[in-house]
């Protein structure tokens, strides 16, 4: 429970939990799949609006289950974000706040400490069998960082983000040892045509695909963690590296897409980026299909073993569409729709993200809520679930009541800061949302916006609420703790 949740909302919530325990009393504690895809936009699903990519399996998930319209990542970019998964704690608490490599020569970001208690610790309390399948980025092989020095009983998977750019690398980890991949060579993230190669012809890109494609690899151990763990509870969290670029996907999966004829003209990087592809948005548009097609693959076999409705699945994104526009076209596929933002944005298309959550017999199927709920919320709602004890010192608040269709309190507010992309803020109360801007250089006016009636986020309307602008500026100052890892110098005094 959240230590900024006034008393009323306090006891409301004891008194759901109490209900709720007494309902699941006489059951056993359910399995938890926590699936993230990795810079997936707030419209890139069919069941959120997508027109032209194809996510069949996703779109079943969200009927079967509940559809959050105002869902929110932990943070702008990949590893603040998921550090606020894992942790519970929001970005004004969370230790890491922004993308950071880990010391010169070593693999990996800057780590979680030892003391950080994660998710999975939580539900190892429990009884729980945790694995992590996909992309870490909270610290090296090895380190306190590491995956199983938190709680994982398993990894397979990119320990380090930017390893990650490459979806036909040279090795994985399982665990803490390597596992040679049969690409060879390996395939770059970040490469160019060689000078002399014509980019108009198809072949002049097939140095950019390789063999034994990573995200094949990591759902395989996925699956086999689930086999493994059948007859105990376990919790498996997929956090996907589909779709961050670069552009990687088998041709099989593009033809579908090649074959609707869209203008469709190569990404050459010619101003830099990742590795060139011939047709980059008819490859965007599989590697979501295909992503979709992974979770497809969980979703079956839940069903295969009989555990489909001992199980609660959560699927959301760790942030935003890519700002990269020349190989991401987020206007053709419009990603995020009619927020303002994106990807390294606090605005809400940098932000605000699909979560859908499914638990035969719990949630209502084919149901949508518009509570507002962050990353941290996360935590503390599967401990809740699994019979768990959550940390005290976290922000988040289960939604469990929510996901059962009771009554709950709104949120208070929900806080963002992200000192990347030259320092921000961000304070959502009800249907407004205060922002600032440029807090690297200084202490910046507030914006605010009224997300019911523009959710584009285009009329700062500011001057008519003094009253909320005024709490908006005392919970940017009280609700973080100042962090010399990454600081924000405009509110720091630095």
């Amino acid at each position: 429970m959240s230590r900024h949740v006034s008393s009323p909302i306090a006891c409301v919530a004891l008194f759901g939990l109490v209900a709720f325990a007494a309902d699941a009393a006489h059951a056993a504690p359910p399995n938890i799949v926590l699936i993230v895809a990795d810079d997936l936009g707030y419209r890139e699903l069919g069941c959120y609006g997508q027109k032209k990519i194809r996510t069949p399996h996703l779109d079943r998930l969200a009927s079967q289950g509940m559809r959050f319209t105002d869902a929110y990542s932990g943070n702008a970019v990949c590893a603040p974000s998921r550090c606020v998964l894992v942790t519970g704690k929001h970005p004004g608490h969370a230790w890491i706040r922004d993308n950071r490599e880990a010391k010169p020569g070593e693999e990996g970001q800057e780590m979680l400490p030892a003391n950080e208690v994660t998710l999975a610790e939580v539900l190892r309390g429990a009884g729980y069998r945790s694995g992590a399948f996909g992309k870490w980025g909270l610290g090296p092989p090895g380190s306190d960082g590491d995956p199983l020095a938190q709680g994982f009983d398993r990894f397979f998977g990119y320990n380090c983000q930017r390893h990650a750019h490459s979806y036909w690398p040279s090795y994985l980890w399982s665990d803490r040892e390597r596992v040679k991949l049969a690409n060879d060579p390996p395939v770059p993230g970040h490469a160019s045509l060689p000078e002399g190669v014509d980019p108009a012809d198809p072949a002049s890109y097939a140095r950019f695909r390789g063999s034994d494609y990573a995200p094949d690899r990591i759902v395989e151990q996925a699956l086999a963690f689930v086999r493994a763990h059948r007859d105990q509870p376990f919790f498996l969290y997929y956090p996907t590296i589909i779709p961050h670029v670069a552009l990687h996907v088998p041709e099989d999966a593009v033809a579908p897409y090649r074959a609707l004829g869209w203008n469709d003209p190569p990404f050459t990087r010619e101003r830099g980026g990742y590795t060139p592809h011939f047709t980059p948005r008819a490859a965007y548009a599989a590697m979501i299909t295909r992503m979709d097609e992974n979770v497809g693959r969980v979703l079956a076999l839940l069903d295969e073993l009989d555990l489909a409705g001992d199980t609660i699945v959560m699927f959301s994104s760790d942030n935003g569409t890519t700002h990269l526009e020349d190989e991401v076209d987020y206007e053709f596929f419009a990603s995020v729709g009619e927020l303002r933002g994106l990807k390294g944005s606090l605005y809400e298309g940098g932000i605000r993200v699909p979560l859908i959550v499914r638990w035969p017999g719990r949630v209502k199927p084919d149901s949508t809520s518009a509570r507002v709920v962050g990353f941290e919320d996360i935590l503390p709602t599967i401990a809740e679930i699994a019979g768990a004890k959550a940390p005290a010192a976290i922000d988040g608040i289960s939604f469990v009541p929510t996901l059962l269709g009771r009554e709950q309190p709104a949120r208070p507010f929900l806080y963002r800061e992200f000192p990347g992309y030259g320092g921000q803020q961000s304070l959502r109360i009800g249907e407004l949302k205060a922002v600032r801007q440029k807090l690297r250089q200084r202490n910046t006016p507030i914006e605010l916006y009224d997300l019911g009636a523009d959710p584009g986020e285009s009329i700062d309307v500011a001057a008519a609420h003094p009253e909320v602008v005024a709490r908006a500026r005392g919970l940017f100052a009280s609700e973080r703790t100042p962090s010399k890892e990454f600081p924000l110098p405009a509110l720091d005094g630095q």
